[in-house]
């Protein structure tokens, strides 16, 4: 490291993420996040990106429904316990593999939909890894991504995060060239989710769906 590059925050290293994910038998829900389920149902199956696809939950469901998924996650520990618990009819449309989001680059734009549910990034590194995300969708195809709202900051979910990782969708759209981009969704969409202490709290979701030229 040359005195010019600063560390990189653990919370992004594969080693942070395999030892949370092995320190439980389950992380997530397995259920599929609420707005992906919501934005992407209309859309014809193709080929997705699963950005931080975590142990699963969406892979599994997109795939099902006739989507070739590739699911990329920085834990090992996360991407076997996917691929683990893939449903048998589909497990063989999804492709798990690991990636490491503060150095990943797309092969090309070659996705009908990419999908990045809660990868977050502080705002300068955000922003190259969700202009990474929308360089690998294919023209015609659609960009979704989903973030924690700056409003949650205030809900007592018991997010850990500092402010500078959560977002607005406005945020989000603002980020993409509007002659490279149609935006369709921008918006803060509220849902109640499960606090650490087991109550429900009203949350928002920033929400942005946008369909490339």
């Amino acid at each position: 490291m040359n005195d010019h590059e600063s560390p990189v925050d653990e919370r992004f290293t594969a080693a942070y993420w395999d030892e949370r994910y092995g320190s439980t038998e389950r992380v997530w829900s397995g259920a599929p996040n609420p707005q992906l389920v919501a934005e992407v149902s209309d859309l014809r199956p193709g080929t997705v990106l699963d950005a931080g696809c975590g142990e699963g939950g969406d892979a599994h469901w997109l795939a099902v429904r006739g989507w070739h998924v590739t699911a990329l996650d920085v834990s090992a520990v996360a991407l076997a316990r996917g691929a683990a618990h893939a449903p048998p009819d589909a497990a063989d449309r999804i492709r798990w593999e690991q990636a490491d989001f503060t150095t990943w680059e797309p092969g090309g734009a070659a996705f009908d939909l990419v999908n990045a549910q809660f990868l977050h990034f502080p705002s300068a590194l955000r922003e190259r890894v969700y202009s990474r995300l929308a360089d690998a969708v294919a023209p015609g195809g659609t960009l979704l991504i989903v973030a924690h709202d700056p409003s949650e900051l205030h809900t007592g979910m018991g997010h850990d995060h500092p402010e500078d990782m959560f977002v607005t969708a406005t945020q989000l759209a603002g980020g993409l060239d509007p002659a490279r981009w149609e935006v369709l969704v921008a918006e803060s969409r509220p849902r109640l989710a499960q606090a650490p202490d087991g109550r429900e709290v009203p949350v928002s979701d920033a929400v942005l769906r946008a369909r490339r030229r």
